[in-house]
């Protein structure tokens, strides 16, 4: 903990920070990001620019599987241009601001997850890390982490970011054997995390819900909402890839 960046965040404590358009320094932190974009993200952005799953992913995000890691990260595509600025960057600001990604909403924090491996839950610890041109830091008003999540009305996407973060981390092992993540396995883990729209189609258009016993008040709010539907594509992540028993799926 004490080896990782920035100014750990407690509870109670508090940190200055606010941005507006007479910092010199506004807009400066779209620029030239490796910005990983969470399920949630995608699914946000892309109701936002009207664009189906498939279109958003094949436009936007670059599919990027790191070293050590058996499950690829997501990064928003910077605009070819002299700064490699967001392409979601206006001279005005954000074009999608009410549904920036979880990253941009939490700025100048950042948030992870500690795993616990025993019967402790998981734990969310943050960090104060503004960079070194940030003016936001300077200005006089003090908050705390959950006020400012309050501020950006980031509790939402902290808590999906949260709860995909622990699936996430199941990954530092390898779950596909000889087929890899190109498999059939793995392409059905992707579809369920970051393409909301084809998952939504295997769930309701093929045989998944006479395979599987999934009650009808939870099939009810799949149906209503996406945010639900991803989160049950989280536990389907977990149940099918990983073998993790559900009490929502039954074979």
């Amino acid at each position: 903990m004490k080896r990782l960046p920035g100014i750990p965040l407690k509870k109670t404590d508090t940190f200055n920070f606010r941005c507006h358009k007479d910092l010199t320094c506004f807009n400066r932190c779209c620029r030239n990001l490796n910005l990983i974009l969470y399920p949630y993200d995608v699914l946000r952005l892309k109701k936002s620019l009207e664009l189906d799953s498939d279109r958003f992913l094949e436009s936007h995000v670059d599919v990027v599987l790191r070293k050590g890691n058996y499950f690829p990260d997501v990064l928003l595509r910077m605009t070819d241009n002299e700064f490699q600025t967001c392409p979601f960057l206006s001279d005005e600001g954000c074009t999608v601001y009410p549904d920036r990604p979880d990253t941009c909403r939490t700025f100048p924090v950042e948030h992870g997850v500690l795993i616990n491996d025993g019967p402790r839950a998981s734990e969310i610890i943050s960090f104060f890390r503004p960079p070194d041109f940030c003016q936001g830091q300077h200005e006089n008003r003090a908050l705390t982490v959950a006020q400012w999540a309050q501020d950006q009305q980031a509790n939402t996407h902290n808590q999906m970011t949260a709860r995909w973060a622990s699936i996430k981390a199941l990954f530092q092992k390898d779950p596909w054997g000889p087929e890899g993540l190109g498999g059939a396995k793995g392409k059905m883990a992707f579809m369920a995390a970051y393409n909301i729209d084809r998952f939504r189609d295997f769930v309701f258009q093929s045989s998944f819900l006479k395979r599987y016993r999934i009650k009808k008040t939870l099939v009810k709010k799949l149906r209503a909402s996406d945010r639900e539907l991803l989160l049950f594509g989280f536990e389907w992540v977990r149940y099918f890839v990983w073998g993790i028993p559900s009490k929502n799926i039954r074979s």
